[in-house]
């Protein structure tokens, strides 16, 4: 089901019809849309079954990518890499031939969602390289903001890029080899969100960028070395949790074990507090913090700004459980799953066009009619975007016959987009960069709504502001970017010139401190 929202809503012009809200003269076509998972790296050294540790360290940090994963390994120098890369989810790219294949004792995986660069296999991740240093390997989450300029770059000097992401240009940076501290040298290079994992024919290389945007843990089992984008990874393999891997810091693994490099001038903080209100695991931590406690606490934290009279609670599956549970805790009233989601949606499946209105919301999330019937309902959910999917849920509720809707969103309005591995629209895009609250109130037909705002957001975290990236939410952006950047401009070739211009002035964000 598609939904047309203006770009400036006015509450008298939307008229819902025929399952189409039709809002005046100027329409934007847009999808239902929820904030899109980033991607996800583990890797292993030193253990003689690393393919299948990694497949299912990939299996735990599914949520975070469901385009395409990757495995590849490699069983010490002088040997080929081995890798299998596909489209899909990690249970149907790896099978028990797959991994029988992928020998060695290091590996490191990928799980992808695309932020630059489309969907398709070519730009599927680990990817791998033969260089004058020998193989490398790399997986990484996050996203570079002068990757364009970089590639552009490289190109005059001869680079040859088979992909169009921007994760490439790092491999072609350590594939040069004028630079005297090679890897150093090349990160020094990229700008941007980072969370790397690196694979030589000798070593294991985690690396997170000097903002410290996106984590990256360490952790160990029986004797090998493992590195995760989250900790619920580690549970599920039975590793020890040593420690979170620094912003600014390389850690290198070997036969002679772990140290660790610093090659960036020191940056504040920035990790970025969507991994705690959306994106990461419940069951994972960051910093010692467990992210369903701090998803709790933000409800708290919003039923004391927002407090409601009502007769149920009901979460938005699966992000918004422990919000909508901290929310019915402070205020006494009685919690109810009453959306039911399915878990068994593929990747694809057939559309019915017109046949079944609001068909996309509807396959996900199924509502028990009884237990919202003729109630005060409050509807507690992470995050709002566009704000189709939103009005989809307070249509189902209407129409099952609860007496009020009330919305409560556990963070602050989303009004600029994220230039750091979050694949947010563009903030024309986005529902609270163009309307008011009572806009937005009228337009998902809500009886009320209330966002947490971001000190309420931040409290409940239990860490300073100045430790988190919030662009999204105040257009504050840690690192310089061109607005005109995003997902595709790799494959816009004939458009980059004039899309980079600006941007090539810019000075250097991380400059060398050798």
């Amino acid at each position: 089901m598609v939904l047309l929202y203006l770009k400036c809503l006015e509450p008298q012009n939307l008229t819902p019809k025929l399952g189409v809200l039709t809002l005046g003269a100027h329409l934007l076509l847009v999808k239902h849309h929820k904030p899109t998972h980033e991607c996800g790296v583990f890797a292993v050294f030193g253990h003689p079954n690393a393919a299948t540790l990694t497949y299912y360290g990939l299996y735990a940090l599914q949520h975070r990518g469901q385009e395409s994963a990757g495995i590849v390994t490699a069983d010490g120098p002088d040997t080929p890499f081995k890798r299998h890369v596909a489209m899909g989810l990690v249970s149907q790219v790896f099978h028990s031939g797959e991994l029988d294949r992928l020998k060695g004792t290091r590996a490191v995986g990928h799980v992808r969602y695309s932020t630059t660069g489309s969907s398709n296999l070519i730009n599927a991740q680990p990817f791998v390289v033969n260089t004058a240093r020998g193989q490398i390997a790399i997986g990484h989450n996050g996203n570079l903001v002068n990757a364009a300029l970089l590639r552009e770059e490289l190109e005059e000097q001869g680079s040859i890029f088979q992909t169009t992401v921007d994760s490439e240009v790092i491999l072609h940076l350590l594939a040069q080899p004028s630079e005297p501290d090679g890897v150093l040298a090349a990160l020094r290079k990229v700008h941007g969100a980072f969370s790397l994992v690196m694979m030589s024919e000798r070593e294991i290389i985690g690396v997170r960028d000097p903002h410290g945007f996106r984590p990256l843990a360490l952790g160990k089992l029986d004797g090998a070395w493992v590195l995760s984008s989250e900790t619920c990874a580690f549970d599920l393999i039975h590793a020890e949790f040593v420690r979170e891997i620094e912003p600014g810091e390389v850690v290198i693994i070997d036969e002679n074990g772990i140290r660790s490099e610093w090659p960036f001038q020191p940056q504040r903080s920035a990790f970025c507090i969507f991994e705690y209100v959306y994106f990461a695991r419940p069951d994972s931590n960051f910093y010692d913090t467990n992210v369903a406690r701090v998803r709790t606490e933000m409800g708290r934290e919003l039923a004391r700004m927002h407090p409601a009279e009502a007769d149920v609670v009901v979460p938005v599956p699966d992000s918004g459980n422990y919000a909508a549970l901290g929310f019915a805790e402070e205020l006494g009233i009685p919690y109810s799953h009453a959306f039911v989601r399915n878990h068994y949606i593929g990747r694809t499946f057939l559309q019915p066009s017109q046949l079944i209105r609001d068909f996309n919301v509807r396959v996900k999330l199924n509502l028990i009619k009884e237990a919202v019937a003729g109630k005060r309902v409050v509807v507690v959910d992470d995050s709002i975007v566009r704000g189709t999917t939103a009005r989809a849920r307070v249509v189902n509720l209407r129409e099952a016959g609860a007496a009020e809707v009330h919305m409560r969103i556990s963070c602050p309005p989303h009004r600029y987009s994220c230039h750091y591995g979050i694949d947010f629209p563009d903030p024309e895009k986005l529902l609270a960069n163009q309307c008011t609250l009572d806009q937005i109130r009228d337009y998902l037909g809500a009886d009320s709504i209330g966002y947490l705002d971001v000190p309420s957001m931040v409290r409940a975290t239990g860490r300073k502001a100045n430790e988190f990236c919030l662009a999204c939410f105040n257009g504050s952006y840690p690192v310089a970017v061109d607005p005109h950047l995003d997902k595709h401009i790799m494959e816009r070739r004939s458009n980059r010139p004039s899309l980079l211009g600006a941007l090539s002035t810019n000075p250097s964000l991380f400059p060398s401190k050798l």
